[in-house]
């Protein structure tokens, strides 16, 4: 079967959880969460729950559990805490959780900001994706450039087509 053919039995309505990682947002000050949100609804997707937790490894894991065992929810997407600062640790967070991961999401996201102007600077960028039981997780950085990339030219054309994949076998 083609990638068309699969995107074509990928469901249309996607259940979503938006969470950004933040010690200093507040829901008021949340950019780039209401960025996700409103990429999610206006392309038919449904956020059941758009929360922000502080940078803390035990914290971001508390969330990514929460999406998993809410049997409503088919995806998971995370902003902020990826950079390099010793205080940024979502990317450890997410990544000791996930059963699977998809590393050409990172791939792509970094290659995508490498030709938008961030040059050689997007090596630095640790986005990560996976999946955890049957919950698809994104997680981007916290500039809203980042997520309204991501969004654009990564998430929205593939998040019906990759939660197909992962429950395909249910």
């Amino acid at each position: 079967m083609s990638v068309h053919e699969h995107k074509k039995q990928a469901p249309r309505h996607i259940n979503c959880i938006v969470l950004t990682v933040s010690d200093t947002r507040t829901m008021e000050t949340d950019k780039s969460g209401r960025l996700m949100k409103s990429y999610l609804e206006e392309n038919g997707h449904a956020v059941l729950d758009h929360r922000i937790v502080e940078d803390d490894f035990t914290a971001i894991q508390k969330g990514v559990l929460a999406a998993q065992l809410d049997e409503r929810v088919d995806a998971l997407l995370i902003n902020g805490g990826t950079g390099l600062a010793l205080r940024d640790i979502t990317y450890e967070a997410v990544e000791r959780m996930l059963d699977k991961t998809i590393p050409g999401f990172g791939e792509l996201f970094r290659y995508l900001s490498y030709e938008k102007d961030i040059g050689s600077a997007a090596m630095l960028s640790r986005a990560i994706a996976g999946v955890r039981g049957k919950t698809v997780i994104f997680s981007t950085p916290g500039s809203s450039g980042a997520v309204k990339l991501a969004m654009e030219s990564l998430i929205i054309p593939e998040i019906g087509h990759v939660v197909r994949e992962v429950r395909k076998d249910l």
